[in-house]
């Protein structure tokens, strides 16, 4: 799994326990799933349609750095679906992870519309197909 984005925690992001709130962690994870996508999809409109079971196995405490990771699945004909580990920087374990996350690509009128897409692709490697489209 590749970990794409690190946040810290801070006191803002605590519940009464003084521990990271579980919403807050929801919500980094659903931003972070939807700029993969748009990302991989190379598509401005996508959707968070389905986030499965979510298991939460420990907690993060004010001044923890934790990432994010993002693995996809699989690619639909319009969805893309990702699993996803949150994990604390420090001692790398797991506080939260879910299996399945579907990100569905729309169209300007936000109907499902098919991407294309059916493969991980990389900025490197789309940057050198456009040097090699550009050399031909």
């Amino acid at each position: 799994m590749r970990f794409h984005t690190r946040k810290w925690v801070k006191p803002e992001d605590l519940n009464a326990n003084g521990t990271l709130f579980g919403g807050k962690v929801l919500a980094w994870i659903d931003e972070e799933a939807a700029l993969y996508s748009i990302v991989q999809l190379e598509s401005k409109k996508v959707v968070t349609k389905y986030i499965s079971e979510i298991n939460f196995m420990s907690n993060a405490s004010k001044g923890d750095i934790v990432e994010i990771g993002i693995e996809v699945v699989k690619f639909g004909n319009t969805s893309i679906t990702l699993n996803c580990e949150v994990r604390n920087k420090m001692t790398h374990e797991s506080i939260v992870t879910v299996d399945n996350i579907i990100m569905v690509n729309l169209d300007e009128k936000g109907n499902p519309t098919p991407h294309g897409k059916t493969k991980v692709e990389y900025v490197k490697d789309r940057l050198a197909k456009k040097e090699e489209e550009r050399s031909s």
